[in-house]
């Protein structure tokens, strides 16, 4: 009996379709264009991607800015979504092992009995009642014997989904460190699109006064006044929202680092990061096996495998062995004497026959269900290459507009300061010289946004490329260190 058990347990890893997805699309590069070994140089820093190394699991650190560290740091800590999916993560693990637990080992219970009871007597025979008292001590085991790994299928379901919480875990982590620092540049960027908007503003109403004086004396026209005060009130008009959108941005930094919005930081300046120069780039063969995402829909096709061998195994046989041994005595003083004794030992063997086709349509839609794992697994894989291959083109094309933005910004500032000192000499009128500072403001706006979307995306290419597989355990261990 116990080699046929054996056998049989062992024939159940026929049950299962295979718990890893096909092979995946191996691109020789992930954009159209081969990787470029580095970007356009703007700002003096030419990024460098390098392929083939390994990415950095803390890379909000080669921002160097030690302000920038704290946030995350406080965020990965005290945000109260990424603690409630820590503490689900660790739920999953405890069920696991109480699956193990219950399913895996025989069980063994033990009980006590103590009670009067009170029966009635035969008719016309003795008295007509009996009050007696019963004491009984038992202890009962029972095992269900996996002959076709529905229990081994189940619980290498409930692991792969374990796993797959684990790796979900992972990415919110990484995502919420993402938009920490996202969230920082671009509250950087809006402060400082703020206060060139509201100098435009002010240069505005100063174009709108010289034109009300040169009207008053007969130099302007009327169409020219209206159109200086319709520009000022379109520059006032637009600060309200942009204030709004600044202000939201660091409400949006506050909540991120688990603070309530009043006590969100103050904003950092473009100028105290620091571009990392060194990008690594990893090869598309793994990629897959550091996106946390792709690991976790590889999870998920592994518990859809053990589900298809779960409702296979529930078309078979199960045996399950029971036993109990205790005493029994209507007296105390007999309790535990070899009168008392009381024992029962039996076997139970269960074959589905009739079940109105339920368990065929349970197994029909396992496979279904593991089909459609197969496809999701292989959309997040074609996700993740496209999510690199969008970063790497923004970087690229980032560095060309950020050249270009301070190219014209430079250009500005030079004929802003060539204005100024002819019109110190007299030889340029102010309006000449309001009109080049608004020059200059609107320059220094784009490259402000070139900037801050440089920074930005250079965080999103740290955030694809996913973090390395040891990082993955050593944080797996951290977390949970009896898995």
């Amino acid at each position: 009996m116990a080699a046929l058990a054996t056998a049989l347990t062992l024939s159940g890893c026929a049950f299962a379709p295979p718990a890893k997805p096909p092979a995946s699309p191996s691109p020789q590069h992930y954009a159209v264009a081969p990787t470029p070994a580095q970007s356009a140089t703007a700002d003096g820093v030419a990024q460098r991607f390098s392929l083939g190394e390994r990415p950095v699991p803390d890379w909000w650190r080669l921002y160097q800015c030690d302000t920038l560290d704290s946030w995350v740091e406080e965020g990965l800590h005290n945000n109260p979504s990424l603690t409630a999916t820590r503490h689900t993560l660790e739920a999953a693990h405890q069920l696991l092992r109480a699956q193990v637990g219950q399913n895996m080992l025989p069980s063994l219970d033990g009980g006590a009995q103590a009670s009067r009871q009170r029966a009635l007597g035969f008719p016309q025979i003795g008295p007509p009642t009996n009050l007696y008292d019963v004491y009984a001590g038992q202890l009962q085991l029972s095992y269900t014997f996996d002959l076709f790994g529905a229990t081994r299928h189940g619980i290498e379901q409930t692991a792969a989904q374990v796993d797959q919480q684990s790796y979900e875990f992972d990415a919110a982590r990484r995502a919420l460190a993402a938009n920490i620092v996202t969230a920082a540049i671009n509250a950087a960027s809006l402060s400082e699109q703020l206060d060139a908007s509201e100098r435009l503003s002010v240069l505005a109403h100063q174009q709108a006064d010289i034109a009300e004086r040169g009207y008053r004396l007969g130099a302007v026209s009327h169409d020219d006044l209206l159109l200086a005060q319709q520009q000022a009130a379109t520059f006032d008009a637009s600060l309200p929202a942009l204030r709004a959108e600044a202000l939201r941005a660091r409400h949006a930094l506050a909540v991120l680092m688990g603070r309530t919005p009043d006590q969100a930081p103050s904003n950092l300046t473009l100028a105290q990061w620091h571009l990392p120069a060194d990008v690594p780039v990893s090869v598309p063969s793994e990629l897959l096996q550091q996106r946390p995402d792709v690991l976790a829909a590889e999870a998920s096709v592994h518990a859809a495998s053990a589900q298809v061998g779960v409702a296979t195994a529930n078309l078979f046989p199960h045996l399950s062995l029971s036993a109990s041994l205790g005493s029994a005595a209507f007296n105390r003083a007999m309790l535990f004497t070899g009168a008392g004794s009381v024992w029962s030992a039996g076997a139970s063997l269960t074959q589905p026959i009739f079940h109105g086709g339920a368990l065929i349509a349970q197994r029909k839609a396992a496979i279904a269900n593991y089909n459609a794992a197969i496809a999701q697994y292989q959309q997040t894989v074609l996700n993740a290459f496209q999510n690199v291959a969008d970063t790497l083109t923004a970087l690229d094309q980032d560095a060309l507009a950020l050249q270009s933005a301070q190219l014209a910004a430079t250009s500005a500032e030079q004929s802003f300061k060539d204005v100024d000192v002819r019109y110190r000499l007299g030889a340029v009128s102010y309006p000449t010289t309001v009109l080049s500072e608004q020059q200059l403001q609107n320059a220094r706006l784009g490259e402000i946004r070139a900037s801050a979307a440089r920074l930005a995306d250079t965080a999103a290419l740290f955030q694809a490329m996913g973090v390395p597989p040891s990082a993955v355990l050593a944080a797996n261990r951290q977390e949970h260190p009896t898995k």
